[in-house]
């Protein structure tokens, strides 16, 4: 079953982001809170929504997503953050039925992209993804400023900005 997070799911998502986390071999970059969790999620404005995968013995799985933009199609689109399985229940279909889930909300809203990044070396999700039709976007490269280059960079703008 999936369906949609509530506030009482905000432990669960945030104990398996941890495990993400140390899966992707990075579990000491996974810092957020509980209660930063629940204001992106539940807050006045939600800056991300999450989907559960559940079986009977409760939640196995999460998507978290938010809208992005695309200029060239005028529309806006869901870009996936987060996907999840725990690894006792992989194999149940709950992957795939998160996807399927956020790609019907695209065909419902009008969103023409669903987008996501997958590390390089994790061909698992990255055969997966292609089993389901997904296509690799090879020609595009991720950029990302943080730590002091994104404070460096903050601190030449001018006073007045946005």
């Amino acid at each position: 079953m999936i369906r949609e997070a509530t506030p009482d799911d905000v432990p669960v998502i945030l104990a398996m982001i941890g495990e993400l986390a140390a899966y992707e071999r990075a579990a000491e970059s996974a810092t957020a809170t509980e209660p930063q969790l629940k204001e992106a999620l539940f807050g006045p404005q939600p800056a991300a929504f999450a989907l559960i995968a559940q079986d009977a013995g409760g939640p196995v799985g999460f998507a978290l997503w938010f809208r992005n933009f695309s200029t060239w199609t005028g529309t806006h689109g869901v870009y996936l953050e987060d996907l999840y399985v725990r690894p006792e229940a992989r194999g149940g279909g709950h992957g795939k039925a998160l996807l399927a889930a956020l790609a019907q909300l695209c065909v419902r809203r009008g969103y023409q992209r669903f987008e996501w990044s997958v590390l390089d070396w994790n061909e698992p999700s990255i055969g997966f993804y292609r089993s389901i039709g997904a296509q690799p976007m090879d020609e595009w490269t991720v950029f990302r400023l943080t730590g002091e280059a994104l404070h460096t960079l903050a601190d030449t703008a001018p006073t007045n900005g946005a």
